[in-house]
């Protein structure tokens, strides 16, 4: 028989508690706890049921369940950044002993957490041409190749990969693949459906959309890769929080319409970058021309907002005054948002394995949600300050 407790303080503490049945809103209710109050006894160790916060409440199941939709995916996993994600995915199926592949136009964090990390735990890590064709990419696999990391386009200079076919020649040797797909956001492309075995992208940049939360996401072909993902981030206590899953669903919701804008623009600066004295060459596998249009045809439904440009031969400063003569691009390293914003990427090349010359000065693109003629007037008074800067 129940009583009420005699002492206030315990009132108090006891005082108060949710409706039985919550009002259904357009999206989920944000659950910040980390105590999860089971039923009875017998749930406590139910492993088919959430038995603490940090795997997720409503927030989180509904973001991972919408993400898992548009990847085709048996689930998608959440992590609390783009880079934690791309680790954390690499780490669920690889031991000591293993070797990975990685296109060497990998995302400059990534590289330094394979060089870092994985080679520290026993883990052997090479690098082939990101634009290597898919047989001298299986050319270099061994006995012991695991895993196989893509990055199409590259985040720098987007060189294209061949996915699908280096995800079946892998495939038939029992090795596994991976691709970041930031790029294109789980939207443009989807690597599950083309036979890669894990789909990652930073939802930090397009899907969030905004440049003010940060989170990744990993997407399971095969119950294995699902069940492999889930031991990973139980064993590493990987979580994100309930508010910054519901901003990653509100972004989601609008991710079509935004990626449409962002590809749209960003073809009408690159086209008209291609005609100016001062540009080289643009790196855009949508333009017509360009290195990897045939892959991006043939294999992407959409253009993206970021892109490389190529510019003619001048000196560190003069790029640095044509990038501080900008006035509508912010200077910043990420990408994905409503904003657009301009980087210098050559600093980042004395990393690679396999340096190329690209001819002249990189300059990489995101090209935001702005009307693309005032991004273009923006861009010439910037060229002319590099013509002046030599």
């Amino acid at each position: 028989m129940s009583r009420t407790p005699r002492h206030e303080s315990t009132r108090l503490i006891r005082a108060g508690r949710p409706p039985d049945e919550l009002s259904r809103t357009v999206g989920p209710p944000i659950q910040k706890g980390s105590t999860v109050l089971l039923p009875d006894a017998a749930s406590l160790y139910d492993e088919r049921r959430p038995t603490y916060g940090r795997a997720g409440l409503a927030a989180q199941e509904t973001l991972m369940s919408a993400l898992a939709e548009m990847e085709g995916a048996q689930a998608v996993k959440l992590f609390p950044s783009g880079l934690a994600a791309l680790a954390g995915a690499i780490l669920a199926v690889v031991k000591a002993g293993d070797e990975v592949l990685v296109t060497d136009s990998v995302y400059k964090p990534t590289r330094r957490f394979c060089d870092r990390v994985l080679t520290r735990f026993g883990v052997q890590v090479r690098y082939f041409a990101p634009d290597a064709a898919p047989e001298t990419v299986m050319a270099m696999a061994a006995p012991a190749t695991r895993l196989i990391v893509l990055e199409s386009p590259g985040s720098l200079t987007f060189e294209m990969q061949d996915a699908p076919a280096i995800a079946a020649l892998a495939r038939a040797r029992g090795v596994l693949t991976l691709m970041d797909n930031t790029w294109a956001a789980g939207w443009l492309f989807k690597p599950l459906a083309h036979g890669i075995d894990l789909s990652v992208q930073a939802l930090t940049k397009y899907v969030g959309g905004h440049s003010d939360v940060f989170m990744g996401s990993a997407a399971a072909a095969s119950a294995e890769m699902r069940a492999a993902l889930e031991q990973a981030i139980l064993d590493f206590g990987w979580a994100v929080a309930p508010e910054d899953a519901y901003q990653m669903l509100r972004g989601l919701r609008t991710l079509p319409t935004r990626m449409e804008r962002h590809g749209a623009s960003s073809l009408v600066v690159a086209d008209w970058l291609t005609r100016q004295p001062q540009v080289l060459s643009v790196l855009h596998p949508a333009l017509p021309g360009a290195p990897g249009h045939a892959l991006w045809r043939r294999d992407f439904s959409g253009p993206a907002g970021v892109f490389g440009v190529v510019l003619r031969p001048v000196s560190a400063k003069a790029v640095d005054a044509f990038l501080d003569a900008l006035r509508l691009f912010g200077l910043g390293f990420s990408w994905g948002g409503f904003e657009s914003l301009a980087l210098n990427c050559d600093p980042q090349f004395d990393v690679r394995r396999l340096p190329r010359d690209y001819g002249g000065p990189v300059v990489r693109l995101n090209i935001g949600l702005e009307d693309p003629q005032d991004l273009i007037e923006d861009l010439a008074q910037a060229l002319e300050r590099l013509a002046a800067a030599g």
